[in-house]
């Protein structure tokens, strides 16, 4: 087997040759010479150095695109067509005609050939039963494919007519109208006084829709410090902004007895958002949360979720929030530790009714 030579010296004299070196030998002229010989398929380089024509006239003057554009369309409308070689003549096939394939032809069920041995009591069941009772035998095996939803709805109502028959179209259903829902009759300057006063009967709080000021918002916080009721606090679309949660912030520091938080829909930032959720490690009371629908924080941002999902990892009582994470990791990381929190709960209060069981039954006295 001979080798290959390169100006009669083998390849594997010319491994060890330094090409730097040898670029550095040539000439100017040499070295542009050599470019001309290479073709570079590297998309960082301008396109000027990618191809081998240069061109090396002088510009005329700056470019002007619009008198560029009328010029190519100037030339276009001046250059005759090519005229064609062989005359077009209406109803004349040249070359090969494209025949479309043929369609297949779907066989049809009853040419499958496909039987079904059936006991004798079955087929004759089957084969007087009405196309009603049919759809309800279809219904309660389960095969809600095979009809369309008045069908399947009324065999489970158990309703004499069942429907448009098997290739019917189910029709839209007029929707039911619904009364309004009245508006929030809380009064928020009562409800504030009740707080305060740490009412005995005040254990849930609704202000969802009710427009709050700030005064009235201060107020409530306020009062939220030194309150031992209040379980339930709901401000969805009341106003909520980053100062106002600030100062609920700083109750959530102070009040033991808060459950669940909705401030839903109002106008709360990334930020203050996780100053909420930092403020409930201080008690750890609260067991549900919702903060999304956020003005200002549609979404979040990586920064903002890592640090709720911190935060929120170290709370052992939290086991329902209500945020829109953008970021798998912390949607997952937030979700096991949810879980881990709701499996704790259960097994605390199995023990809790377990120990009052057996307390209780320790202290009856069997008579004498």
């Amino acid at each position: 087997m001979t080798s290959k030579k390169l100006y009669g010296k083998e390849l594997k004299e010319f491994d060890d040759v330094d090409v730097d070196d040898l670029l550095t030998q040539l000439s100017a002229e040499e070295l542009e010479i050599l470019s001309k010989e290479v073709d570079p398929d590297d998309r960082f380089m301008p396109p000027d150095q990618r191809t081998n024509y240069h061109c090396e006239r002088e510009a005329t003057g700056p470019v002007d695109r619009k008198q560029l554009i009328d010029h190519i369309n100037k030339i276009a409308l001046e250059t005759p067509d090519q005229p064609e070689s062989v005359p077009f003549v209406a109803g004349v096939v040249r070359g090969k005609k494209w025949i479309p394939p043929e369609a297949p032809v779907i066989v049809s069920r009853e040419d499958d050939g496909v039987s079904f041995n059936l006991e004798d009591e079955y087929e004759q069941a089957l084969g007087t039963a009405t196309e009603e009772e049919l759809v309800d035998l279809a219904a309660i095996l389960g095969f809600h494919s095979m009809m369309n939803q008045d069908q399947y709805h009324a065999s489970l109502l158990n309703k004499g007519k069942v429907g448009l028959g098997w290739d019917g179209v189910t029709k839209a259903s007029q929707p039911k109208a619904l009364p309004y829902e009245p508006p929030n009759a809380t009064d928020p300057e009562q409800s504030i006084l009740k707080v305060y006063d740490d009412d005995s009967k005040t254990i849930e709080l609704c202000f969802n829709n009710v427009n709050l000021t700030d005064d009235q918002f201060d107020r409530l916080f306020k009062a939220l410090e030194i309150n031992t009721r209040l379980e339930v606090l709901s401000l969805s679309n009341t106003g909520l902004t980053d100062r106002t949660a600030e100062k609920l912030a700083e109750a959530l520091e102070k009040n033991a007895t808060l459950r669940v938080i909705n401030i839903e829909t109002n106008q709360v930032s990334a930020n203050g958002i996780v100053r909420l959720v930092k403020s409930m490690l201080v008690q750890k009371n609260v067991e549900e949360f919702r903060a999304s629908n956020q003005l200002t924080a549609h979404v979040l941002g990586n920064k903002a979720e890592m640090d709720i999902t911190q935060y929120i990892e170290q709370n052992t009582t939290l086991m329902r929030v209500g945020l829109f994470f953008e970021f798998n990791d912390a949607r997952s990381r937030v979700a096991n530790h949810l879980q881990k929190n709701i499996d704790r709960s259960k097994i605390f209060s199995f023990f809790f009714r377990l120990n009052h069981f057996l307390s209780s039954w320790l202290s009856f006295s069997f008579p004498a």
